[in-house]
C-alpha cells in the first residue's frame, strides 16, 4: 500500500439470493479515508431508500463517478462475508476475486482486481477484523493490552472471534461458530419469529422488535434449563405445533397461539434475552481470565443487544470498554479503511458520531439562539419536531442529528409518535436524550458511562422519576439514555437540551430517528421534507432552520 494515497473502501459482496429484500447480505457501504481521517462515508441505505440495502454492486459506478472519483488514484480494501470473498460489479466492469484460505490472516491480502478499465492492486480484509476495526475512527488507536471481539451472525469464518492487540501485534485467540444458536436468537430463530410474528422479508429488524418485546417479560432460572434443554427452538419452522406440545405437556399451560399477551410467551422471551446475557458474560469472562486484557473493544450487529453491554459494563471484568455507533455491518467498509490507513500511517484520528455525508458535504449548520427558543416552545406544547442538521448518524441509531423529539412525560405522545406516526410495535419503547447531570438525575448513578453517547446502554430509572419520563420508561422500569456530555457532542442538541432544562425544567425528550415505517433513516433536506409530511409531524428543523409544518 502506498502512505500517499488514500484508501478506498468497499462492502458489497452480492447476496447469495435474488430476494426483493436484503437477506444474508445488507448494509452495503463505502467509505474513502486519508491520512487517517475519514473524507467520505456511504452507507448505501440512506441515498437509495432501501432499507438495509444491499445492492452497491449496482451502483458502484455512479456512485463514484458522482464524486468524481472514478479517475483518481487510492488504495481499494473490499470487505469479504460468510457467503463469499469476490466482489463484481453488474455489468462486469469492476471485480475482484480474494484467496481462498481456511483461517483468518491478520491483514489485509492481496487479490487480483479489474477496475473500469484497468487492472489494479487491491485487497480483501475479513470480516471479523473489519468489524473490529470500526472502533478506529471514533476511538482513535487501540489501546495496549486490549481484546478484541466480534459477535454477529456470520463473518467470514466464525460469528465469534476474539483477538488481543498489544504493541501493535495482533494474535487470533479464537474464532469460531459455538455461539451461532446465541446469535440466531435475534435473526433466525424460529420461537422467536413466532413470537414476534414476523416473515422472512422482516429479519433484519427482528432484533429490535424482540429486545424491545423481551423487557415486558421476566427472566425464570427454570424456563432458561426448559429451553436450553429443547435447543430453544430455533428449528421448529413450520412446526410451531412443537413448541405448543412440550408447553402442555412440561408446564400444563394450554396455548393456541403466540398470544404477546401470554404471561408466559412474554416470560420466554425475557428468558432467551438473559440466556444470551449469560452465554456473552461467561465468554468474555473466560477470555479475560485467558488473556488478562485490560480493555475490550466489542464489535458486531450482537454489540447492539444494550441489556448485554450494560451487563459487561457492570460487570467490571474491563477497565475500559468500547462500542462504536455503527459496532453492525454498516460499519465494515469505515473498518475496513481504518486498518489500511493505520498500517500505512500507524495513526487514525478519533470523529464524531456523524460521518454520513455523501452527497451533502456542503451543508452548513448554524445554531441560532432564536431557533432554540423557537424549537424549544413548539416541544413544550406538546409538539412533535423532526430535526436534520448536519451530516448523518453512522449507524442504526439516530443521536441528534436526524432525530424526532418531543415531550417525554406523556404516554399518550409517546404512543403518537411510535404507533400512529412511525407504525412500531405497541412493545417497543422510544429512548430519552438528556444532558449528563440529568442522566445522573433520573438513575442515580454517579458516572454516566461513555458509550451512552451512542446509545448503546440501558439504566434502572428512579421511581420517584418515573412520572417525568413517563413516555419513555420501558416496562422493566428501564430507559436507553442518549447522554449528550458537552457541546461539541451535538452544539444543537446541547442547547436545546439546556435551555429546556433552564426554562421549561424538562430534564429530558423523547428522541426517536427521523423515518417512517420500511423507510431508512432520512438524509437529505428532500428526505426530511417527505418524511415529515408523510408522518405529519409539527416543526422540522433542518440545518439549524425551523419552520412550522
Amino acid at each position: 500500500m502506498d502512505n500517499s494515497k488514500p484508501t478506498l473502501a468497499i462492502y458489497g459482496i452480492q447476496d447469495r439470493e435474488n430476494h426483493k429484500f436484503p437477506f444474508y447480505v445488507h448494509d452495503h457501504n463505502l467509505a474513502l479515508m486519508q491520512d487517517g481521517k475519514v473524507l467520505h462515508f456511504l452507507q448505501q441505505e440512506r441515498i437509495s431508500r432501501r432499507k438495509r440495502d444491499n445492492t452497491l454492486y449496482i451502483h458502484l459506478k455512479s456512485i463514484l463517478k458522482e464524486k468524481k472519483l472514478l479517475g483518481k488514484d487510492y488504495d481499494i480494501v473490499f470487505v469479504d462475508n460468510v457467503v463469499g470473498r469476490a466482489f463484481l460489479t453488474q455489468n462486469g466492469d469492476a471485480r475482484f476475486e480474494a484467496p481462498l484460505k481456511e483461517f483468518l490472516a491478520y491483514e489485509p491480502e492481496p487479490g487480483r482486481c479489474w477496475w473500469f478499465g484497468k487492472e489494479k492492486k487491491a485487497y480483501i480484509l475479513n470480516h471479523e477484523l473489519a468489524h473490529m476495526f470500526s472502533c478506529l475512527p471514533f476511538f482513535g488507536n487501540f489501546k495496549d493490552n486490549s481484546l478484541l471481539v466480534h459477535f454477529d451472525g456470520g463473518a467470514s469464518l466464525s460469528n465469534f472471534s476474539a483477538c488481543t492487540f498489544n504493541k501493535g501485534i495482533l494474535k487470533w485467540e479464537e474464532y469460531h461458530w459455538d455461539l451461532k444458536p446465541y446469535s440466531t436468537i435475534y435473526n433466525a430463530n424460529a420461537l422467536v419469529f413466532s413470537i414476534i410474528g414476523a416473515k422472512l422479508a422482516e429479519q433484519n429488524s427482528v432484533p429490535g422488535k424482540f429486545m424491545g418485546f423481551a423487557g415486558w417479560g421476566t427472566y425464570l432460572p427454570e424456563l432458561e434449563k426448559w429451553l436450553i434443554e429443547n435447543d430453544l427452538f430455533q428449528d421448529i419452522w413450520g412446526k410451531t405445533s412443537i413448541f405448543f406440545e412440550k408447553v402442555l405437556i412440561d408446564w400444563g399451560i394450554e396455548l393456541k397461539s403466540f398470544d404477546q399477551n401470554s404471561k408466559f410467551i412474554r416470560n420466554t422471551a425475557a428468558t432467551l434475552q438473559q440466556i444470551f446475557v449469560k452465554k456473552i458474560l461467561r465468554k468474555l469472562q473466560k477470555l479475560k481470565e485467558r488473556t488478562g486484557a485490560e480493555n475490550l473493544y466489542y464489535t458486531g450487529g450482537s454489540a447492539l443487544n444494550i441489556v448485554a453491554n450494560t451487563a459487561i459494563i457492570k460487570s467490571n471484568l474491563f477497565r475500559n470498554v468500547y462500542i462504536p455507533p455503527c459496532t453492525e455491518d454498516s460499519g465494515l467498509a469505515l473498518g475496513a479503511a481504518a486498518f489500511a490507513e493505520w498500517i500505512k500511517h500507524g495513526k487514525i484520528s478519533p470523529h464524531s458520531a456523524f460521518l454520513n455525508n455523501w452527497g451533502i458535504e456542503n451543508c452548513d449548520t448554524f445554531i441560532s439562539e432564536e431557533t432554540i427558543q423557537t424549537v424549544a416552545k413548539e416541544i413544550a406544547k406538546s409538539k412533535i419536531v423532526g430535526v436534520c442538521n448536519g451530516f448523518g448518524e453512522a449507524g442504526p441509531r439516530a443521536l441528534g442529528n436526524r432525530s424526532i423529539l418531543a415531550l417525554p412525560d406523556s404516554k399518550k405522545l409517546a404512543k403518537k409518535i411510535s404507533v400512529e406516526k412511525k407504525e412500531r410495535e405497541w412493545y417497543r419503547p422510544l429512548a430519552p436524550v438528556a444532558l449528563e447531570k440529568n442522566t445522573k438525575y433520573f438513575t442515580g448513578e454517579n458516572v454516566i458511562h461513555q458509550l451512552s453517547k451512542y446509545m448503546l446502554l440501558d439504566f434502572k430509572v428512579l421511581p420517584e422519576k418515573h412520572d417525568e419520563i413517563a413516555g419513555i420508561i420501558h416496562a422493566d422500569g428501564t430507559a436507553r439514555f442518549q447522554t449528550v456530555f458537552e457541546k461539541n457532542d451535538n452544539p444543537f442538541l446541547y442547547q436545546l437540551l439546556k435551555y429546556m432544562d433552564e426554562i421549561y425544567g424538562v430534564k429530558a425528550l423523547i428522541n426517536t430517528s427521523f423515518n417512517s415505517k420500511g423507510e431508512p433513516i432520512v438524509h437529505t433536506e428532500e428526505d426530511a421534507f417527505d418524511s415529515a409530511q408523510k408522518m405529519q409531524l409539527d416543526g422540522l428543523v433542518i440545518n439549524g432552520k425551523f419552520q412550522k409544518l
